[in-house]
């Protein structure tokens, strides 16, 4: 319901969604030479922006538990339907036009990967992501299907503490090479820490702390830090950079208050129902941003300043995220929701004659 409606978690979303950007434009974009324009002393901050998908990551586990608590498989099928594929397809089209039309020498896009990305699933086909950013909506596709799977059985508060303790071990198991490396598929061992947590969180914030809580949280945020700093040594050898241990520890953790702090309804006064238009605005302005933007930047890098040229793209991103989602994924995700919760029509069964017909006999 609405008045439930944690508006301080969208401010949350759209924060996560601007470090992203601000990774891509003030750092890996020129870092991987796609882009001219350089922010080299801007990118000493905000090469550690991509850890506003973790957040991402710690947010859906807490959200996504709580949209399908309650609700029937199919309700969750449609639910995450209308609100993922609506918008990407759109984001979808026109980041292929923009590629297509203007990103030669940089990007490209073909007609089987634009039909496989279509789908969502093409990295099940090893298909390239028409735009980079697209990687993590294949990890939250396969932390719906562990929601999916509990719609099915049914969700408890019990149930849902078992889960939590077998992915926790599963997660482990993987890590440690005690389990099959396919079996990572949907373990996800990179992630599940977050994902885990977040669940943890909602239940935390639906019923209150308990023992087990407060063993899975801190247990989650240590893995998370674990991983966190090995994916950084990655990330910096990919980049050529170095990365902070410290740093990363610290932006891992205040993640965790942070989520903790609105599971614990402490920050309940700071929401405001204006902030919902912000968590509108996150997942188109995901989608369109990146390939795009580093479009942008190399079309216009030689006539405007470098400031400028940041500041005007991304608010344009911004009026184009608004735009996408008040015109497109709203009207377009009402009427797919309707179409696709519309009941089959039943028929009668063989020899029974429908009451309407019965009358005229």
């Amino acid at each position: 319901m609405e008045r439930d409606r944690l508006y301080e978690m969208d401010a949350l979303r759209l924060i996560a969604a601007l470090c992203v950007v601000l990774f891509h434009y003030t750092f890996s974009g020129w870092a991987k030479g796609e882009t001219a324009v350089v922010f080299a002393a801007e990118s000493v901050v905000s090469k550690y922006g991509y850890l506003g998908v973790d957040l991402f990551f710690l947010i859906s586990g807490f959200v996504v538990l709580m949209s399908a608590w309650g609700r029937s498989p199919r309700d969750f099928v449609v639910s995450r339907f209308v609100r993922l594929y609506p918008a990407y397809w759109v984001g979808l089209v026109v980041t292929a036009v923009v590629v297509a039309t203007l990103g030669a020498g940089v990007f490209e896009v073909t007609p089987v990967q634009f039909l496989a990305n279509l789908t969502m699933f093409q990295s099940v086909a090893d298909v390239p992501n028409v735009d980079v950013v697209y990687w993590t909506l294949w990890t939250e596709m396969r932390f719906y299907a562990v929601i999916f799977a509990l719609t099915l059985v049914g969700m408890t508060k019990n149930r849902m503490m078992a889960v939590l303790w077998g992915w926790l071990a599963l997660t482990f198991a993987v890590q440690a090479g005690l389990a099959p490396r396919l079996l990572d598929l949907l373990v996800q061992s990179e992630y599940s820490h977050y994902f885990i947590a977040g669940m943890a969180m909602f239940m935390l914030y639906r019923f209150g702390m308990s023992r087990q809580i407060a063993l899975i949280v801190p247990i989650c945020l240590g893995n998370a830090v674990f991983r966190a700093v090995g994916f950084a040594e990655a990330v910096g050898r990919r980049y050529q950079v170095g990365y902070s241990e410290a740093v990363i520890v610290a932006v891992v953790v205040l993640i965790f208050v942070i989520m903790l702090l609105v599971a614990m309804r402490v920050t309940k006064p700071l929401g405001r129902p204006g902030m919902a238009t912000a968590g509108a605005l996150t997942y188109p302005l995901y989608l369109l941003h990146a390939h795009i933007g580093f479009i942008l930047f190399n079309l216009f890098d030689a006539y405007v300043n470098a400031y400028v040229l940041l500041a005007g793209i991304t608010t344009l991103m911004l009026v184009s995220a608004y735009g996408m989602h008040r015109f497109v994924e709203k009207p377009l995700a009402s009427r797919l929701k309707r179409a696709l919760s519309r009941p089959a029509p039943s028929r009668p069964a063989v020899g029974v004659i429908p009451a309407q017909i019965s009358k005229s006999f």
